[in-house]
């Protein structure tokens, strides 16, 4: 990677950090301001949530709660969505409005959403992924370095490109997630309507909550895509230089 190249990866990385920034902000004040505003059936996160598992006919997933804000959750093998100390026992339109986005998420299992399963089916992808990327990096740059000198090979090469895909997993996974959460938001913002928990007029808060939280996944995306094309040119450099 040249100067210039370099200098133009650490400009984009500040544009990306600045846009996480900014979005963590925006999803913190956002929800605060909405958590301040009681909604008028005075459900709580937890009664929203219960509420809204029940009438879908989900009867085999419990709802929890965690310490923390904006730390909410559902997780599928332990069969329980669980709702930070902010959400639980809040009943605001913030609060029922996170606790629908989560109870969106066990509907699409339920559903089989597509997207939804291919996210899950990449967690242990990326997990491997993570751990395995550099060393067949450094492994295929060995392999070349030995075995082109006895003889043209793309062994090497090969290797290190798998590293690199294994490495690019995160940002698919990333992508992925996006319209995960987008469509957990419509499932949410509709499951609220229809169930009479948010009015009319109170949705537009809760909109405006979920909106703000997807700012993060976007922030998150475009974060994942700038490490995997760094990673990506900074092995293919290394091997043309080696080829010259």
């Amino acid at each position: 990677m040249t100067l210039q190249e370099y200098m133009y990866f650490i400009l984009a990385l500040i544009v990306c950090a600045l846009f996480s920034a900014y979005a963590s902000h925006k999803v913190t004040s956002t929800f605060r301001a909405f958590n301040g505003t009681p909604c008028q059936s005075r459900m709580t996160g937890y009664d929203a949530a219960t509420r809204l598992l029940r009438v879908n006919g989900v009867h085999d997933i419990s709802v929890g709660r965690v310490r923390g804000s904006l730390t909410d959750h559902y997780h599928p093998t332990k069969k329980i969505v669980n709702l930070s100390d902010s959400t639980y026992g809040s009943p605001s339109v913030g609060a029922v409005a996170v606790a629908a986005h989560e109870i969106g998420h066990v509907m699409q299992k339920k559903k089989g959403y597509l997207p939804y399963k291919i996210r899950t089916a990449l967690v242990p992808v990326v997990n491997i992924g993570s751990r395995l990327a550099m060393p067949l990096v450094l492994v295929g740059m060995l392999l070349d370095l030995f075995v082109y000198a006895a003889g043209e090979s793309t062994l090497g090469f090969t290797l290190a490109m798998v590293g690199v895909a294994l490495y690019g997993s995160a940002f698919v996974f990333q992508l992925v997630t996006l319209p995960v959460e987008f469509n957990a938001s419509k499932r949410a913002k509709r499951m609220l309507r229809e169930e009479g928990i948010l009015t009319d007029e109170e949705i537009y808060g809760a909109d405006k909550v979920l909106d703000a939280a997807a700012l993060t996944y976007v922030a998150g995306m475009a974060t994942s895509l700038l490490y995997f094309l760094r990673f990506l040119l900074w092995v293919l450099a290394i091997f043309g230089r080696r080829r010259r």
